[in-house]
C-alpha cells in the first residue's frame, strides 16, 4: 500500500501523523511511505530522519494526496484539502464530523473512506485513539486556565494554588472522563480546590477514591452546576458523547452568575462545545470575552505541545494504521471490531449514528459495506 503523510495546515498545528519509527516499520513491511517535505519539523522530526527510515519525501502536498491509497493525518481535512479527497481513498485521522456539517458533506461528496480516530472504541468503551490527546488536553486546560486568570491576560488576578493565608482558586470541571480526570489531577496538584461534576454515580465513586482530597465530586444536574458556576474561577468543559455533538450545559444567561475575569476552557469545542457561548479559536488568537468571562476554546489544544502530543498519539494510532496497510480497510475492519467502529463515512454513505443524527442524514449499515 502507498501510505501518505501530508503536512498539517490547520492554524498553528505542528503535530504529524507518523513518526520515523512508524515509517520504518511500514517500509519494512513492503509499503511505500510518502511524507510531505517538512511535515515532521514542528514535532522535531527532520526530512532526513524519515529518509533514513525508508520513507520518500514528497515536495508538495498534492503529490502525497494524489498518490496515496491511505492518508494519515492528525486533524480533519480543512477546506483547501477537500478537493484532494477522492473516491476509495482511506483517510485515517480525527474528523469530529458532528461539529461541522460542511466537512461532513465534503467527505460524503468525495467518496473517500473516513475512519475517525475519535470513534474507534474498545469493548470496555474506552476510546484508545482519543485517550492520549484527551490526557494532553485535560492537563493543558489547567495550564491555560491558570494563565488567563492572571491580570495581565485580562483575568481576575488569582493564583490557582493560592498561598498560605490566602484561599486557592475554585476550579469547576464538567465531566469526569479522561479530560476531566486529568484536569482534576493537574488542578489539584497545583493546589486549587476542585469540584468535578458527572452524571455517572459509579464514575463519581471511582474518582472519589483515586483523586486527591482537594477534589470534591458532585452529581451533575442543573441546580448543582449553577451553584458551582457562581463560585468558580476556572470552568473546564470536558463533556464527551462519542461521535456526537456535545450537549450545551452552560447557557449564555448563566454567565451572569460567574465572576468577572473568570475563565472558561471548553475542551469539548472539537465536538461543538458544551458552553453555549463557545466558538472555536486558534493558538494564534486563543481567547475572546463574553459578558466579562474569558473564553479559551482552541480546537486543537494538543497542537500547542506537538512533540509530546505526536509521540503520545502515534503510540496509539500506529498499530491500527499498520493493520489497515497490511489488510486493507475492509478486511481490517472485519477483523477488528474496535476499528470497525471508526468507520464514519464510507464512499458517500454515513455509517456512524452520531453523525447522521447531528445533521438529519440517512444512516447506512456499515456491515453491508465491508
Amino acid at each position: 500500500m502507498i501510505v501518505g503523510v501530508p503536512k498539517e495546515i490547520k492554524t498553528a498545528e505542528h503535530r504529524v501523523a507518523l513518526v520515523p519509527a512508524g515509517a520504518e516499520s511500514l517500509a519494512g513491511d513492503g509499503h511505500t511511505v510518502l511524507v510531505e517535505q517538512g511535515a515532521g519539523l514542528g514535532s522535531g522530526f527532520s526530512d532526513d530522519a524519515y529518509r533514513a527510515a525508508g520513507a520518500e519525501i514528497a515536495p508538495a502536498a498534492d503529490t502525497v494526496w494524489s498518490k496515496a491509497e491511505m492518508i494519515m493525518k492528525v486533524k480533519e481535512p480543512i477546506e483547501p484539502e477537500w478537493a484532494c479527497l477522492r473516491k476509495g481513498q482511506v483517510v485515517f485521522t480525527y474528523f469530529h464530523f458532528a461539529a461541522s456539517e460542511p466537512l461532513t458533506k465534503a467527505v460524503i461528496k468525495s467518496g473517500c473512506v473516513a475512519i475517525a480516530y475519535e470513534t474507534v472504541e474498545l469493548p470496555s468503551k474506552e476510546l484508545p485513539l482519543l485517550t492520549p490527546m484527551s490526557e494532553v488536553a485535560g492537563r493543558m486546560a489547567v495550564q491555560e486556565g491558570a494563565k488567563y486568570l492572571e491580570k495581565v491576560f485580562g483575568g481576575y488576578g488569582i493564583l490557582l494554588g493560592g498561598v498560605p493565608g490566602v484561599l486557592p482558586a475554585e476550579v469547576l470541571i464538567l465531566g469526569g472522563g479522561v479530560v476531566g480526570t486529568n484536569a482534576a489531577k493537574m488542578a489539584a496538584g497545583l493546589g486549587a480546590h476542585v469540584t468535578l461534576l458527572d452524571i455517572s454515580l459509579d464514575r463519581l465513586r471511582y474518582l472519589s477514591d483515586v483523586l486527591p482530597a482537594n477534589v470534591d465530586v458532585l452529581y451533575s444536574n442543573r441546580h448543582n452546576m449553577l451553584e458551582q458556576l457562581a463560585k468558580a474561577d476556572v470552568v473546564i468543559g470536558a463533556v464527551l458523547l462519542t461521535g456526537a455533538k456535545a450537549p450545551r450545559l452552560v447557557k449564555r444567561a448563566d454567565l451572569k452568575l460567574m465572576k468577572q475575569g473568570s475563565v472558561i476552557v471548553d475542551v469539548a469545542v472539537d465536538q461543538g462545545g458544551c458552553i453555549e457561548t463557545t466558538k472555536p479559536t486558534t493558538h494564534d488568537q486563543p481567547t475572546y470575552v463574553v459578558d466579562g468571562i474569558i473564553h479559551y476554546a482552541v480546537a486543537n489544544m494538543p497542537g500547542g505541545v506537538p512533540r509530546t502530543s505526536t509521540l503520545a498519539l502515534t503510540n496509539a494510532t500506529f498499530p491500527y494504521a499498520k493493520k489497515l496497510a497490511r489488510l486493507g480497510w475492509k478486511a481490517a475492519c472485519k477483523q477488528d471490531a474496535s476499528l470497525f467502529l471508526g468507520l464514519n463515512v464510507v464512499e458517500g454513505k454515513v455509517v456512524y449514528p452520531g453523525v447522521a443524527e447531528a445533521f438529519g442524514l440517512q444512516l447506512a449499515d456499515p456491515q453491508s459495506l465491508v
